[in-house]
């Protein structure tokens, strides 16, 4: 389970924000207890935090500053979409709190001046991609850090079997609008001399090796 808080600011209330913190590290009670008891050393957030992507199942919870009726607990749908108030749908699977945080500001726009939003992820689901068809092991596969190539997927599912189209793959993902269908040539990657990245895999996904 990861906790991820990203919090989007603008510099029109950064001043307010520091007043309103103020006072909680100048206070005589906290000058006290910092003499009095070692200060604990800070938390290194994950390297990957930033860069994990949303999927359905995840629980969020959205903070609008200073407005508790658009302040949301929230659960992605399995159409990958969230709903919150004034702005209605908003798609949130395959995307980072980043810009899930961005796309609900920019949205409240509309109607609030200058929204200060923050994203905050309460629960993931696992984090999972599906491969089946021509290969040796078919079954689900967990993510290492919520990534893997395609190619490393192949791997782990054992390797094609002696009846596999290698140069037909389909990877089926479900997005914000649907049903996608990405296909993937993996003997064109292997002898591909640029070296260029295989395609990535997302949550969710599924490998079908025809």
């Amino acid at each position: 389970m990861k906790t991820l808080i990203v919090t989007a600011l603008t510099f029109a209330l950064l001043p307010g924000v520091a007043r309103a913190q103020g006072p909680v590290g100048t206070s005589g009670a906290s000058a006290s207890t910092s003499r009095s008891a070692p200060a604990p050393a800070p938390t290194r957030p994950a390297s990957t935090a930033t860069d994990y992507r949303l999927a359905a199942g995840d629980k969020l919870r959205i903070e609008v500053y200073k407005d508790t009726q658009l302040s949301q607990s929230l659960q992605v749908r399995p159409d990958g979409k969230i709903t919150l108030p004034l702005v209605g749908d908003v798609a949130a699977a395959g995307r980072t709190s980043v810009e899930l945080r961005d796309a609900i500001a920019g949205a409240l726009e509309e109607y609030i001046a200058k929204p200060v939003v923050t994203v905050i992820v309460t629960e993931t689901t696992p984090q999972v991609v599906y491969v089946t068809g021509e290969v040796n092991k078919p079954g689900a596969l967990a993510l290492a850090n919520g990534q893997m190539s395609i190619i490393q997927a192949i791997a782990m599912a054992g390797g094609f079997t002696d009846f596999a189209n290698k140069k037909d793959i389909l990877v089926m993902r479900k997005n914000a609008t649907g049903m996608q269908t990405l296909r993937f040539n993996y003997k064109e990657a292997i002898d591909d001399e640029s070296r260029r990245e295989p395609l990535a895999l997302l949550p969710g996904d599924t490998v079908i090796v025809k």
